[in-house]
């Protein structure tokens, strides 16, 4: 294409409406109709990323190939498109107050008073393009953070307008994505919320040119009709957003809803390919139609909130679907397991993970965690934190070395099984110091962990930790029974751990489930997802037998 072309999708009336599944959606189904397109996400806070938040304050944090730590709605966009994001695609108020603050002391601006207009907008404007102006993808879709009328999203609306201006008719629209609620108490749907959404958008400068439409009930073709009159959009431009048992179901719907064909239309984009989404389809049918269900425990200290762990819950889909299982996940808090209830609180499960996390809360009740899996011969996968656990537990247990902890945990520890870089130590700032983005890893010959991967020797996979496994202690712990079966080369870093007298039982330092897709399920979780059902149906033999 000669241009690239480009979405805006804003949100009114209230937060969390699903903005990134309505972006991603539409981005699904024009990438099925042959459109190279990608997503990025404007978040409106004032931390460079979201690396240092608290996963209850905005969810996981996604980690990229690049070792960007960004919004989990990248996880979206990677699970739909199945192609990878970057730095690029997640900009965050901070990340350009700081971009224009640091060109100021430099110099750049000759002299001028830096103000929000031009400076602040043009640097925002700037980032919007940089993918489009890469030459690699015909639309881009830009998700605007937060809701229309915000204070902290103001300077990202004015942005837009200049880009609407700049850009020419056909080259830019926006997608507004509001609220329309039913009020039980008059018995129907009400309009108002949408209008008094649009209108802000519209003092800002900025007409929208479809309307997405968040419901519970369905909207009359009346209420349709009412809405494009007073909101300034055209009738066929009122798309209705039901909500879904599944958030797969929506590309389908908005397709049904014809998103796709009038922003075709309003981009001056042919519409002359059907949407190809046969592999789509297949994944639906296999994860609505599952020939068994299994449960796995989650075990972490953020269970609370789903979207903390919202990548593994989505990988937990994708395998299912890929085994035919439906995986029925039983959170469990670590903090609230003890030596003397660990047995109760893990009972009856046919496969236990255990969650990545920072800091010393819930520490020892994920240790009993990975015990009562290792002991009762269960499934055990542990990612980041829980392959730490992993070690401690069995160094602790088989080994004998009672105080063995991680450094992060207790700076004194007299066993050091899992401590922090030698490069880290001299690091105080906490934002973006630690081991990220996408690190390679050799697998052993034999291993349990090769054999997941398809025999594969070598494998890429991503990162988000400062500790790692004290190498000191790796002779004593293989000969005890845990191996460690995969290793970065360059920094001869412990990567993965199984132990020897287990059916299955793999810790990994990295995190699997940040590249599990809809189109490949993490190879991890699908051969995890197995074992779990293979574990459930010993266990059903043994009871009949």
């Amino acid at each position: 294409m000669a241009q690239t072309k480009y979405i805006f999708v804003t949100g009114g009336v209230t937060s969390s409406l699903g903005k990134g599944i309505i972006a991603a959606s539409l981005a699904k189904l024009l990438q099925s109709r042959g459109y190279k397109t990608t997503i990025q996400k404007l978040d409106p806070y004032i931390n460079v990323d979201p690396g240092t938040l608290n996963p209850y304050e905005h969810g996981e944090c996604y980690v990229t190939d690049d070792g960007a730590e960004t919004d989990l709605d990248l996880g979206h966009y990677e699970r739909f498109l199945n192609v990878r994001t970057s730095q690029a695609n997640n900009v965050t108020t901070g990340r350009i107050y700081q971009s224009v603050i640091e060109k100021e002391r430099r110099g750049e601006f000759l002299g001028k008073t830096v103000q929000v207009v031009p400076h602040i907008t043009n640097e925002i404007k700037e980032r919007v393009q940089l993918l489009g102006n890469s030459g690699e993808y015909d639309i881009i879709i830009t998700e605007i953070g937060g809701t229309v009328g915000d204070i902290e999203s103001l300077p990202y609306i004015e942005a837009v307008r200049q880009l609407l201006w700049e850009l020419g008719d056909n080259n830019a629209i926006v997608i507004h994505l509001t609220l329309v609620p039913y009020l039980s108490a008059a018995g129907e749907l009400k309009t108002k919320p949408t209008q008094h959404s649009v209108k802000t958008l519209m003092e800002s400068g900025i007409k929208a040119d479809i309307l997405v439409c968040r419901t519970e009930h369905e909207i009359s073709n009346e209420i349709k009709d009412k809405l494009a009159l007073f909101c300034n959009v055209k009738r066929e431009a009122v798309i209705q957003s039901i909500d879904a048992s599944t958030i797969y179901d929506v590309p389908l719907l908005m397709q049904e809803e014809g998103l796709d064909t009038v922003t075709l239309q309003k981009l001056a984009l042919p519409n002359n390919v059907a949407p190809d989404l046969g592999r789509w389809n297949e994944f639906l049918a296999r994860h609505k139609n599952p020939k068994d269900e299994v449960t796995i425990g989650l075990v972490g200290k953020y269970v609370e909130l789903q979207d903390s762990y919202k990548s593994i819950l989505e990988s937990f889909i994708h395998a299912g679907a890929a085994n035919e299982v439906k995986v029925n996940v039983k959170s469990v808090h670590s903090e609230y397991i003890t030596a003397a209830n660990y047995e109760n609180k893990l009972k009856g499960l046919d496969a236990i993970l255990v969650a990545p996390g920072f800091g010393e809360r819930g520490i020892e009740g994920k240790v009993k965690a990975v015990e009562y899996a290792r002991v009762n011969k269960i499934p055990f996968l542990g990612i980041c934190l829980g392959m730490q656990m992993a070690v401690i537990e069995y160094s602790r247990d088989v080994l004998g070395l009672e105080n063995a902890n991680s450094t992060e945990m207790d700076e004194n520890t007299l066993d050091p099984v899992i401590s922090i870089m030698e490069e880290q130590k001299t690091i105080t700032d906490k934002g973006g110091t630690m081991r990220l983005g996408a690190w390679d890893c050799e697998l052993k010959d034999g291993s349990l962990v090769k054999e997941m991967y398809n025999g594969a020797s070598q494998i890429s996979e991503r990162h988000r930790h400062r500790y790692e496994f004290n190498n000191a202690y790796l002779e004593q712990l293989e000969n005890a029974g845990l191996m460690a079966t995969g290793f970065n080369k360059e920094t001869n870093l412990v990567e993965i751990v199984e132990a020897k007298d287990h059916p299955w039982f793999i810790g990994v330092q990295y995190h699997p489930e940040y590249k599990s897709t809809v189109a490949n399920p993490h190879p991890l979780f699908v051969g995890f997802v197995k074992a779990a059902l293979e574990h459930k149906k010993a266990q059903s033999n043994a009871t009949l037998a």
